[in-house]
């Protein structure tokens, strides 16, 4: 394994997945409670991985105790049932995700609903934004439910492992993203909200248990989750960090200076797009422009990308949306 010595009492699993980000990492952590973090993904692959990698430490599934997740998205907590009902271990997630997991399909059903309708009102075609939504149901069965018995409050202690984690969240790349952080070793949880090598998407999600998530994609108080993720940023930048345990690709330090490389690559990509709004545009237009071969599999992720950005020239004014007949089409702003 490559990148920076990890802490004692400290192992990555690496449990492949089928999306294009590649393996995930389950982090063991020895001690009492014996954890796993983010088991991966519902497949018989990952649970092979998952398993032949607790046995590299003299463990077993059946040994875990407490199983800590991070976020919602699939290969991250689609083995966690597994665990649980195999090993009898607590499993433990902040509030929101908990009511996420606790009906997974009506969750999901939402999500899909509320991405259809983000789509279709943002320039997606009709066809391509259900050819999506169909995608996501077929890799549905990547992840799956769990019952949370540990609630886990912002700012509270938890101990996993030989160590005492405080619990953060940080919203951005998914509404229910958190971060452990071992305070006396300045050893950070981060699952996917900070990752060396790539920048993580700012998803478009529904609110979690929303009723209507159709409604809400036309509200004017939808989710702005590229605007909660750089607030997020800038609280992680205030916690002291040696070493961060991402949720793909090896350990890093320099927390600080990646979050404002990250920040700066969000002003020139923002900037990119303001210079590209001529009030015909929409949001699809813009990603096809810059991700010009972009796998129809992707233009989800695109469309968040570019969303993510226009909320932020909206808020400072240089962009307003304009509203024609459920389409949106962007206009520049006076600001």
């Amino acid at each position: 394994m490559s990148g920076p010595a990890l802490p004692a009492g400290v192992a990555r699993i690496e449990v492949p997945s089928p999306f294009a980000i590649g393996a995930v990492n389950c982090w063991l952590l020895e001690g009492d409670p014996l954890t796993v973090v983010d088991p991966g993904p519902n497949t018989p692959e990952s649970l092979a991985a998952l398993e032949a990698g607790l046995a590299e430490h003299g463990r077993r599934v059946e040994d875990v105790e407490l199983v800590l997740l991070t976020h919602q998205h699939h290969d991250h907590v689609g083995l966690a049932e597994e665990v649980r009902g195999r090993s009898g271990a607590g499993v433990a997630a902040v509030p929101p995700l908990a009511r996420f997991l606790a009906d997974f399909d009506a969750s999901m059903d939402a999500d899909d609903a509320y991405a259809v309708a983000m789509m279709e009102r943002h320039g997606v075609e009709p066809g391509v934004a259900a050819e999506l939504s169909a995608l996501s149901r077929g890799w549905r069965h990547v992840g799956r439910g769990v019952r949370v018995d540990r609630l886990l409050e912002e700012g509270q202690v938890v101990q996993a492992g030989s160590r005492e984690w405080r619990v953060h969240r940080r919203p951005g790349h998914s509404p229910t993203d958190t971060v452990f952080h071992a305070e006396d070793e300045q050893v950070l949880l981060g699952g996917d909200h900070l990752l060396e090598r790539v920048s993580s998407n700012p998803v478009l999600h529904a609110p979690i248990g929303i009723a209507d998530p159709a409604a809400r994609a036309a509200s004017a108080d939808r989710p702005r989750p590229l605007r909660d993720y750089l607030a997020s940023f800038a609280r992680t930048r205030e916690l002291e960090v040696a070493l961060v345990l991402p949720g793909h690709g090896d350990a890093f330090a320099g927390h600080r200076e990646l979050i404002a490389e990250r920040e700066r690559m969000h002003v020139r990509r923002a900037d990119k797009i303001a210079a590209s709004v001529d009030g015909s545009t929409t949001a699809a237009d813009i990603a096809r422009t810059l991700w010009r071969r972009l796998a129809v599999s992707q233009a989800f992720l695109a469309l968040s990308e570019v969303l993510g950005h226009v909320d932020l020239l909206e808020a400072e004014g240089r962009v307003h949306e304009l509203d024609e007949g459920g389409v949106v089409r962007l206009a520049p702003g006076p600001g």
